[in-house]
């Protein structure tokens, strides 16, 4: 039997999936608990949501639109952008109607997170993937020598999932002027815990879309809440690919009691940083080899040891992801850092594996 959504690996500390490990604001589990019956029986009303929204993050209202979790915001633009003839507005920034090859071509760059190839494949689209670097920084150069006329949508995950790493505001900007007739799609999944942005920036780039996502900081993943924010021009034939009502009536609620408390977030950020601190100290004391991290997980290298290690944190009810089978990051796993309560028992279970107690 096929089932929808990710393997169950059992029961356990969620470790795996880069969920914020500290729940949500409990403004969000009040406003939840306030709805009756006759209020879920009915669609939602978007307005608040964006216009709050759009307040929250600085932009115009028309150049955001909500999307139920960064994956149906991925989705979407796939196709939206990814169609045979290009839209207007690619055309517009000197983009062929039709590509040359006859298929339109998506730029990633490895190790990359998965929807981005899993949307692409469903429009028949062409992959074209850039090999990792050895540091997993950002391979600018090889990625701008793979850019053609047939290059519709670029990814530009940042930081990395899985690996953490941040990409240059310097780099992005290469790409959107180097290849002004692709989209290319800034995810910033994982902005919170970084210092820096590129959606004030964006604005200066008509073909970038920025993506992020309330599952994080937030703690909404459950809920998917996710938005793109991009010109109205490159958002209007995502528009007309969205469903009318996409999220829920409990996913606008919760997005909206979620923004009026950004204590909680400040307090995730915190938890999340001293929790990295304590998985790079075990690795330092471990011998693993690990890479500092832009956003709230981490990714270990386990060496020859790896299958043993991944194999025995989750016997020991902590659930991480085995990224081993990647040929972009072999021999790996990677850990959520999240409330510090949690990576403590994770160093334990890490150091007792490592051990063989």
């Amino acid at each position: 039997m096929t089932i929808q959504g990710v393997p169950d690996l059992g029961p356990g500390l969620r470790l795996h999936l880069n969920e914020n490990t500290g729940g949500c604001s409990p403004k969000v589990v009040e406003a939840v608990r306030g709805f009756t019956a006759e209020r879920l029986a009915l669609y939602p009303d978007f307005a608040g949501a964006v216009t709050e929204t759009a307040a929250f993050l600085g932009v115009d209202p028309d150049c955001l639109v909500l999307t139920n979790g960064l994956d149906e915001g991925i989705l979407l633009a796939s196709i939206a952008y990814l169609v045979p003839r290009a839209p207007r507005a690619l055309v517009e920034f000197g983009a062929p109607d039709v590509a040359p090859s006859g298929v339109p071509e998506v730029l990633v760059a490895l190790p990359t997170f998965d929807p981005y190839l899993h949307a692409a494949r469903a429009m028949a689209a062409r992959i074209v993937s850039i090999p990792a670097t050895g540091d997993y920084s950002f391979p600018v150069e090889a990625l701008l020598r793979a850019v053609t006329p047939n290059t519709r949508l670029i990814y530009v995950n940042n930081p990395n999932n899985p690996t953490g790493q941040p990409v240059q505001q310097a780099d992005i900007r290469r790409v959107a002027s180097e290849a002004g007739h692709a989209i290319v799609f800034v995810d910033e999944a994982y902005h919170d815990f970084m210092t820096e942005n590129f959606l004030g920036e964006a604005a200066d780039y008509p073909n970038v879309i920025v993506g992020r996502t309330f599952s994080k900081a937030f703690g909404l993943a459950g809920m998917r809440v996710g938005v793109l924010m991009a010109t109205p021009a490159v958002l209007a034939p995502i528009r007309r690919a969205m469903p009318l009502f996409n999220l829920n009536v409990v996913a606008v609620t919760a997005l909206r009691a979620a923004l009026t408390d950004p204590a909680f977030r400040t307090w995730y950020l915190e938890q999340a940083n001293a929790s990295k601190a304590l998985v790079y100290a075990a690795c330092e004391r471990l011998g693993l080899r690990y890479w500092k991290s832009s956003a709230n997980f981490v990714l270990i290298d386990g060496g020859d040891r790896a299958s043993e290690i991944v194999a025995g944190m989750i016997a020991r009810g902590v659930l991480v992801r085995d990224r081993s089978s990647d040929p972009s990051c072999r021999n790996c796993f990677r850990l959520t850092a999240g409330v510090t309560e949690h990576t403590r028992a994770a160093v334990e279970a890490l150091e007792a594996v490592c051990a063989g107690r």
